[in-house]
């Protein structure tokens, strides 16, 4: 079967998010997730969520566009400590050498204290940031350096869901989608995802968006990653239908219907 693996960004950046990894691991179809090390529930997802979902795959998801920087370089934030580049600054900025080396030293600071807490099977990024060629190459770097094998590329294949084309989010959705699919056939890893799906539909990963993207992929004995941010706040509508949706375990079964096995990256080594 081809090989599909579920994974939920963000783990680490609040309670509620961190709590809807955790029931959509123990009662749904979640088999990974992807921490961010300098958010405010980063404490309570390693010493209160991840004892109790130890058979889950942790991820590191470098973070330069949300929160407090680790290192505190100007070249990252404010005075007062927080992030302020959005991606495209980001991409603007990466070809000044100053501005990577920053980039390399608060990436080396969130994964070490990453893996003082938790093994890491893979290594992707909050908003793609890691897609970025230059710091695709950082990233390549460190993972040699820290023995971590699995690093995620964004190749999706365009699929389209009618009742969703036409909300005001989808051409954003677009835009980014040809940008990270143009960066993933420049950024080349040995160890990756051949497909990816979550960026044409994000915010909108529920169980239609989820079956149709498995439906694009044709090729067999490839690797698919799909990613979701769910959370327990159903004030936030979007992300808590994802929530829906992975925990869901009646999903379980149209996945497998659509000629997919669910794995983890650890399940590659």
């Amino acid at each position: 079967m081809k090989k599909v693996i579920i994974n939920a960004d963000d783990f680490g950046h609040s309670k509620n998010v961190n709590e809807a990894i955790m029931i959509s691991h123990k009662e749904g179809i979640l088999s990974s997730t992807s921490l961010m090390a300098n958010m405010d529930g980063f404490n309570n997802a390693v010493y209160e969520i991840y004892p109790q979902i130890k058979t889950i795959d942790i991820g590191f998801h470098f973070n330069l566009t949300e929160g407090k920087s680790l290192s505190k370089n100007k070249l990252l934030c404010d005075t007062n400590g927080y992030f302020n580049n959005g991606f495209l600054s980001i991409l603007l900025k990466s070809g000044d050498k100053k501005f990577l080396n920053a980039v390399e030293e608060e990436f080396r600071i969130q994964i070490e204290k990453t893996l003082n807490e938790v093994n890491i099977s893979h290594i992707d990024s909050h908003r793609h940031i890691h897609a970025i060629p230059a710091i695709f190459q950082i990233t390549k770097k460190l993972a040699e350096e820290y023995n971590i094998k699995y690093i995620r590329t964004q190749r999706e294949i365009p699929y389209i869901i009618p009742s969703k084309i036409l909300d005001i989010k989808f051409p954003a959705n677009i835009i980014k989608s040809i940008i990270l699919n143009g960066f993933s056939t420049i950024n080349n890893h040995s160890y990756t995802n051949k497909f990816f799906i979550g960026i044409l539909y994000t915010g909108y990963m529920d169980e239609k968006s989820i079956i149709n993207g498995l439906k694009s992929i044709k090729e067999e004995e490839s690797i698919t990653e799909i990613i979701i941010h769910p959370t327990i706040d159903n004030s936030i509508k979007n992300n808590y239908e994802e929530f829906l949706a992975v925990k869901n375990r009646n999903l379980k079964q149209q996945i497998q219907d659509s000629g997919f096995e669910i794995i983890q990256y650890s399940q590659l080594y």
